[in-house]
């Protein structure tokens, strides 16, 4: 496009137009994007305060094997390269030279159930290993969406086929009655007919019903996945002890069960449910860790106890409501968890309150604390997958991306790319 723009407009008088020039030209630009990437990498390094991270990772294939590593709060990519494979050994090597140079710790790992991924993050790396929710979400999808939409169908088209039957029936009945004269002898048994051909309708629209029902109700199930697997209670504010999440949780594989049995799902997606089930213990295992770390972060603190209580009490869940709300798709819960969001925060805010009485930059430390520990929980890997979609949209377009490729477009993503707030990856990350 770049050459022919050159030679539509004029420009390849002066200049260089042909797609080895421009090839050049690219080649030196991706070069240069690089260097740059290295040079603001190791300046900002240089002044970086020491962070606990999580790290989200997955795998992408061009066909060639891509390694991608990602830090969810900032989007910043860690690691973005090609490899010979995937197992435990190549991920850590790959991670621990993506570190070098940074005053960092990885203490969590996020990314889906592949064995490699969970040795290199809990033998390997020796952290914790946080599974993402969304794949048991997907798995429960599997075992049911497809079996249930195809009893729908069914039950839907039995009760078509049973009203047309009743339709015949009457049609039969009236032209019987507007013959004209009537045929001699008994006449058919048209109310009997009439009558078996309602229930037959009756019970078609009862299964039709009840199939509908069992959709809707593993839909709900799939969504009560995700807003009972929270640290904090969704309702109220306050934290769950993992027991009630373990509740929760145990509460929607018993429905689940009972919904297989009553569709009667075949063999293939019941075990598709047992294994989104068997992630119920590392989900689980989640909960703790997360408040394990959030109480070693506010004690390191050293505050008195009322403001202690009051950071882990009020402020950090007032926060991580903020964040639930901001990645709610829907207006209701989005507004919901804003204004009691808000509610948890208002008495932060009176002047009364021993947090008032601090200067102004404690009270900012102490917010960007209980921002850090907001942030902590973390059980999707959906930002490193949305990176791995827009690599393969670069690799559908080039049919190969090369290293150099690779290496340009992430730092174009860590550098150069703003949010919404005008801020970069690197300038949240550092």
């Amino acid at each position: 496009m770049v050459c022919q723009f050159l030679e539509l407009s004029g420009l390849s008088a002066f200049v260089g137009a042909s797609y080895g020039t421009q090839q050049g030209l690219n080649a030196a630009l991706e070069e240069a994007l690089v260097a740059v990437a290295e040079e603001q990498r190791a300046a900002l390094a240089r002044g970086m305060p020491h962070r606990d991270l999580t790290v989200c990772e997955d795998e992408t294939f061009h066909p060639q094997m891509g390694l991608v590593a990602l830090e969810p709060v900032s989007g910043f990519l860690l690691l973005e390269q090609y490899a010979a494979d995937r197992q435990a050994a190549t991920w850590t090597q790959a991670l621990q030279e993506a570190l070098v140079g940074l005053d960092v710790a990885v203490i969590q790992g996020t990314s889906d159930e592949a064995g490699a991924l969970h040795r290199h993050v809990e033998v390997d790396l020796g952290v914790h290993h946080s599974p993402d929710l969304f794949h048991g979400q997907h798995e429960v999808s599997k075992a049911t969406s497809l079996h249930l939409a195809r009893q729908v169908r069914q039950a839907a088209a039995t009760v078509t086929a049973a009203q047309t039957r009743w339709a015949v029936e009457r049609a039969a009945q009236q032209a019987y009655e507007d013959q004209s004269p009537r045929p001699c002898g008994r006449p058919p048994a048209f109310a009997a007919r009439i009558r078996a051909a309602v229930s037959e309708v009756v019970q078609a629209e009862i299964a039709h019903a009840e199939a509908q029902a069992r959709q809707c109700e593993a839909r709900e199930l799939v969504r009560e996945l995700g807003i009972g697997y929270h640290p904090y209670d969704l309702e109220c504010g306050q934290a769950q002890p993992v027991e009630q999440v373990a509740q929760r949780l145990n509460d929607v594989w018993t429905r689940l069960g009972r919904l297989a049995a009553a569709a009667e799902l075949p063999t293939r997606a019941r075990e598709r449910l047992a294994k989104a089930q068997r992630l119920t213990t590392q989900l689980l295992a989640t909960i703790p860790f997360f408040f394990a770390t959030l109480q070693v972060q506010v004690e390191a603190l050293a505050l008195p106890l009322d403001l202690e209580r009051a950071l882990v009490e009020e402020l950090i869940p007032a926060l991580y409501l903020e964040r639930v709300a901001e990645r709610s798709t829907l207006a209701e819960p989005r507004h919901r968890l804003r204004a009691l969001s808000r509610q948890l925060l208002e008495p932060l805010r009176h002047g009364a309150h021993p947090i008032q009485a601090l200067p102004s930059t404690e009270i900012a430390r102490l917010e960007q604390v209980a921002g850090e520990c907001a942030d902590r929980f973390q059980r999707s890997s959906s930002g490193v997958e949305g990176r791995n979609g827009q690599l393969a949209l670069h690799h559908q377009g080039r049919h190969r991306l090369s290293d150099r490729k690779l290496a340009a477009l992430t730092a174009v993503h860590n550098y150069h790319i703003r949010r919404a707030d005008g801020t970069t990856a690197a300038e949240r990350f550092f």
